[in-house]
C-alpha cells in the first residue's frame, strides 16, 4: 500500500495502521518526477494508493501507467471529484470499521514499511524496514546520548513523512507519549518558525537547506525559539556558520547525525562527552560541525580504496561502511545490491575522516569528491566556507572536466536577498584562500537565484554538473 501525502494526522495513522494490518506501507516521495513516481509504485507492486486531496492531479496523470493499483483512497473527510476509479473516502472507510477490531499478531521480522532512495544516480532503489528494525531504531532515538526524545517533548518533524519514516521521529514520539506537531500541506520555512513559536516546540528535525531558509527569515523577522532544546539538521553536512548563527543569534543548539535511506536513517549522532563539557562555546561549536559518533547497536568502519581501515587521526579519509539491526542488507528486488552490500556491510559511498575520539567528519560523497591532479578536493568543505561569507546564502561545488588536471571545482553561489552589490570572483577566491591551498580554489563561480534541490531537499549536484558542462561547452 502506498501513501502519497504530507505530514498530517491521517498519514500518521497510516504509519501504524497499514503495518499492523499486515501490509507494507510504501511512502512515495511526492517530490519525485513522474518517471520516478511511476517506477517506485510499480516496482513496489502497490495495490492501493492513499493520497492527499491536493495531490490527486499528480496521481490522476500517471494512473494509466499503474496497472497493479486496484484502488485509491483520498485522505479527506469527503470525496472530491476525481477521475480515479475505484476511489474511496478515507473517513468513510474508518466509519465503516468495527470499533472493537483487533489486529492479529505479526512476526517482528515481517516487512512493515519501505522507502526509495533519492535517485542521485539512476532510478530510485527500494529499502524495506521490518517491524523489528523500526522498533529498535525508534528506541535509539530515545537514548539520552542521541536525540533524547521523551514524554516531555513537543516535537516538530520538519523532515517529510515520505522520507525514511520521517527519520523515525513519529514512531519515537508516539512510543514515549510526546506531543507531535504536524505541519500539514505545503509547509514553508516560515510556517515551521511559527509552529516552534506557538507550540513551544522542544525538538525539531529537518534538512540543512530548510534550516538555512529559516535562518534567512530570522534575519528579517523575529520568532521566539527559546523553547527549542535541540534543532537537528541533516541530509548533508551542516555548515559551521549555520551552527554559529543559530547559537549566537538565537540561542538554539544545532546537532548533527549521519544516516541514509539504507540505515533507517540514524547511525551516528553528535553529543558531548563528559571531558568536553567544560569547553568554551566556540570549541563546542567546532565539535558540533562534525556528524558525531556511532550510536549503540551499529558497527562502523571507514576504509581506504584497498578496503583497509584508515587511521583515526582526522587526516586520512575513507568510505564509511555500516551494518546493524536497522541497516539494510539489500535493495528490494534490485541487482544493484551486489555493488552496495558486501558481507553484511552497506557501502555508503560517503567519504569521511575520523578523529581520535571516534567522531566522524563527512568530507564528501565518493561521486562528488573532486579528483584534481591525483589529489582529492572536498566539495563539502569548500561549500561550508563559501556559506560562511557574509554575502552568501547558499553554495554548491561540483567537479568539471579539465584537460590537464582531469577535474577542477566549479562553485554555484546564491547571494543573500539583502546583498544589493555584485560580488566578484576575486573576492570569493580571497575569502577561500584563508582556509585552503591555491589548488583547491574553484576556477569558476556562477551566481544563481536559487540552487536546485533533489527530491529529498539536498543540492541537486547531478543537475548542476550537467548545467556546468553546458555552460563551459558553450564558452
Amino acid at each position: 500500500m502506498a501513501s502519497f501525502a504530507w505530514n498530517s494526522h491521517r498519514h500518521l495513522e497510516l504509519y501504524f495502521g497499514v503495518p499492523c494490518y499486515g501490509a507494507v506501507l510504501h511512502t512515495v516521495n511526492i517530490r519525485y518526477g513522474k518517471q520516478e513516481i511511476v517506477h517506485t509504485i510499480n516496482h513496489a507492486e502497490d495495490k492501493v494508493i492513499f493520497c492527499d486531496k491536493d495531490l490527486l492531479p499528480i496521481i490522476e496523470e500517471v494512473a494509466h501507467q499503474l496497472p497493479k493499483v486496484k484502488a485509491y483512497v483520498v485522505l479527506d473527510e469527503a470525496l472530491p471529484e476525481t477521475a480515479l476509479s475505484p476511489v474511496f473516502c478515507y473517513e468513510d472507510l474508518l466509519d465503516s470499521v468495527d470499533p472493537f477490531f483487533r489486529f492479529e499478531e505479526i512476526d517482528e521480522n515481517a516487512p512493515a514499511t519501505m522507502c526509495y532512495t533519492s535517485a542521485t544516480t539512476g532510478l530510485p532503489k527500494g529499502v524495506v524496514y521490518s517491524h523489528r528494525s523500526i522498533y529498535l531504531h525508534s528506541s535509539i532515538l530515545c537514548h539520552a546520548d542521541v536525540t533524547a526524545i521523551s514524554e516531555y517533548d513537543n516535537i516538530l518533524p520538519i523532515v517529510p513523512m515520505f522520507h525514511v519514516n520521517a527519520w523515525g521521529i513519529p514512531y519515537a514520539a508516539i512510543a514515549t507519549g510526546a506531543k507531535l506537531v504536524l505541519p500539514g500541506t505545503h509547509p514553508k520555512a516560515e510556517d515551521f518558525l511559527k509552529l516552534i513559536d506557538s507550540e513551544d516546540i522542544t525538538f525539531a528535525a529537518g534538512a540543512v537547506t530548510v534550516g538555512i531558509d529559516m535562518l534567512n527569515i530570522l534575519e528579517q523577522q523575529s520568532y521566539d525559539l527559546s523553547s527549542l532544546r535541540l534543532l537537528m539538521l541533516g541530509g548533508q553536512a551542516t555548515p559551521k556558520t549555520v551552527i554559529e548563527k543559530y547559537f549566537y543569534k538565537h540561542g538554539v543548539q544545532v546537532a548533527q547525525g549521519y544516516g541514509a535511506t539504507e540505515t533507517s536513517p540514524l547511525v551516528t549522532f553528535l553529543h558531548f562527552k563528559r571531558d568536553q563539557r567544560g569547553l568554551s562555546d566556540d570549541e563546542k561549536i567546532h565539535i558540533r560541525s562534525r556528524q558525531g559518533i556511532v550510536v549503540p547497536g551499529i558497527e562502523m568502519k571507514v576504509v581506504d580504496e584497498l578496503g583497509e581501515p584508515i587511521p583515526w587521526d582526522d587526516n586520512h579519509m575513507g568510505e564509511i561502511l555500516l551494518r546493524g539491526p536497522w541497516v539494510a542488507t539489500q535493495y528490494y528486488n534490485d541487482e544493484r545490491s551486489k555493488d552496495s552490500f558486501v558481507d553484511g556491510w552497506w557501502k555508503s559511498g560517503d567519504i569521511a575522516s575520523v578523529n581520535e575520539q571516534g567522531m566522524i567528519r563527512i568530507v564528501d560523497r565518493s561521486k562528488d569528491v573532486i579528483k584534481s591532479g591525483g589529489e582529492w578536493i572536498s566539495s563539502v568543505l569548500l561549500e561550508n566556507e563559501l556559506m560562511a561569507h557574509p554575502a552568501v546564502s547558499e553554495a554548491c561545488v561540483v567537479a568539471v572536466s579539465h584537460e590537464k588536471w582531469m577535474e577542477r571545482p566549479l562553485a554555484y553561489v546564491v547571494l543573500k536577498k539583502e546583498q544589493s552589490d555584485p560580488i566578484s570572483k576575486e573576492e570569493l577566491v580571497e575569502w577561500l584562500k584563508q582556509k585552503f591551498p591555491k589548488w583547491w580554489l574553484p576556477d569558476h563561480f556562477i551566481i544563481l537565484d536559487e540552487i536546485p534541490k533533489n527530491a529529498n531537499g539536498k543540492f541537486n549536484k547531478r543537475l548542476l554538473r550537467e548545467m556546468a558542462h553546458s555552460m563551459l561547452k558553450g564558452n
